[in-house]
């Protein structure tokens, strides 16, 4: 399936697609799917799984709110930075038309990276150069439209306050037939998709009706975040929309300065061991004061804070290789962060959960129910595939820290890394470079645009070194507070 033909098929999943599809109208016996968690990647895949089963039950052990963005304990990072690249707007739009409207009239924002930002890359500042489209919005904001949208066909409802505590196997353990509640209740479904995240128990489900556990691979950099809310300082003169001062190697540190709805500033500072952001109060500044450049520092320095520090540490990469599994059970997926998660500084969660809801619409845009039951295997592997991208994004940039556990690179990997460090060098300056980096980043190019020969030439011919230690203070396009304030009384 092409990806115009994807387009067009997720564009008639919208509240009135019914009127579009083939042979949906019965709401047959076992014509029901489960859905274990009401995070991004549930809530998708609840979505597309609406387009050929009649009934969709979403389970999330939170209560849920009935209006209005809340914050949950079900999704922790959700006080911390969030991105939704180019592609999951995209993707997004065409699965629930008309919400990226909704979500900019809450007060969301659509922004070019790195025009709108002041972005120190671990070689220089970034130019003016093209680059991606994100959107940004508090996480609180972005699961209740969606939700929202979601709930809007009436194939959906979703259960707060219910916890899975384990698959319903057929008698011989070849297929899942249901899932069990902590309470003892019991669901039948036809298909069950576990999308619970970080807090997946599917490993021990599946071993509980005689299926083996995946094996897994593991990096983790040990980075930590620490987060606060700030109320934007009024000045005309700033020319910029949010900051990214990004570590490297020798120094482990950076931070995130973004817009979010409410007049808001959210900043993350992170670092990597023992240079973890501290969550103490007087700590804060002071760490943002230690950055490469003063740029974030100086931006809330006399901000107005709105909230105490929040700590968040569970950033390992981790990738459960249910792909390798030769025994798999029909009626059993396991999509989103409980299949792979990231280290969320790339932000590629919420994206790769777009990702993999377009390849389960593809799988089963022609299968009726018991045959997507059927075929859960190969589904399985499709929606996995979609991690490999940003999983080689993730991985091979941490695997720059002395501190990171894992694999050791090859000696592929680290040639990689090498012209990885060219290729952002490059970026940095020149704009074919810069819009060929961000396509792969924001996960719209495939990986091989930054190998072509045209490429390649023009990464290599840089005179210039990467990850320059003498970078300056602020961009050249760009001038500090102090410049500013000298300028207005001149």
């Amino acid at each position: 399936m092409d990806d115009d033909a994807t387009d067009n098929h997720l564009r008639t999943t919208g509240p009135h697609a019914e009127e579009h599809s083939e042979d949906r109208s019965e709401d047959r016996a076992g014509d029901h799917a489960v859905v274990l968690g009401a995070g991004m990647a549930g809530l998708l895949a609840a979505r597309v799984l609406a387009m050929r089963f009649s009934r969709v039950t979403v389970l999330e052990r939170d209560e849920l709110p009935q209006e209005g963005p809340v914050f949950r304990a079900g999704i922790p990072q959700s006080r911390h930075t969030h991105v939704l690249w180019a592609r999951g707007v995209e993707l997004i739009e065409l699965m629930l038309p008309g919400i990226t409207g909704k979500l900019l009239a809450a007060g969301a924002t659509l922004l070019d990276t790195p025009r709108d930002f002041l972005w120190l890359s671990p070689a220089d500042w970034f130019g003016p150069v093209p680059g991606a489209r994100v959107l940004l919005a508090s996480r609180e904001l972005l699961d209740s439209t969606v939700r929202r949208e979601v709930l809007r066909n009436p194939r959906v409802r979703i259960r707060g306050g219910a916890t899975a505590a384990g698959l319903v196997a057929g008698p011989d353990g070849r297929t899942v037939t249901g899932v069990r509640l902590r309470d003892g209740e019991r669901l039948a479904a036809r298909l069950v998709v576990d999308a619970t995240g970080r807090t997946s128990k599917a490993p021990a489900w599946l071993t509980e009706i005689g299926h083996p556990a995946p094996a897994v691979t593991r990096y983790d950099s040990h980075l930590g975040y620490t987060s606060r809310y700030f109320a934007i300082p009024d000045d005309p003169a700033r020319s910029w929309q949010g900051v990214y001062v990004q570590g490297r190697p020798d120094l482990p540190r950076g931070g995130v300065l973004m817009p979010l709805e409410g007049n808001r500033w959210l900043v993350t500072l992170v670092g990597n061991g023992e240079h973890a952001p501290p969550v103490r109060e007087e700590e804060f500044l002071p760490f943002a004061r230690s950055l490469r450049s003063p740029a974030l520092y100086d931006a809330i320095r006399d901000a107005i804070p709105l909230s105490a520090p929040t700590a968040f540490r569970n950033t390992a990469n981790e990738w459960r290789h249910y792909e390798r599994l030769e025994r798999w059970p029909a009626g059993f997926l396991v999509l989103g962060d409980a299949n792979c998660r990231f280290n969320p500084v790339y932000g590629h969660g919420m994206t790769v959960a777009a990702l993999a809801a377009e390849a389960l619409a593809k799988e089963i845009r022609t299968l009726d129910p018991e045959r997507i039951a059927a075929a859960s295997r190969r589904i399985q592997r499709r929606t996995g595939a979609v991690a490999a991208v940003p999983w080689q994004i993730a991985t091979s940039e941490d695997l720059r820290y002395a501190v990171t556990e894992g694999p050791p690179p090859d000696r592929a990997t680290r040639i990689l890394q090498r012209y990885m460090s060219r290729v952002m060098a490059g970026a940095n300056v020149d704009r074919t470079i810069a819009a060929r980096f961000f396509g792969v980043l924001s996960l719209t190019r495939p990986p091989g645009t930054l190998l072509d020969p045209v490429t390649m030439v023009r990464v290599l011919s840089k005179r210039h070194l990467p990850a320059d230690p003498d970078t300056t203070a602020y961009p050249p396009h760009h001038r500090a507070p102090a410049e500013r304030g000298a300028r207005r009384t001149a």
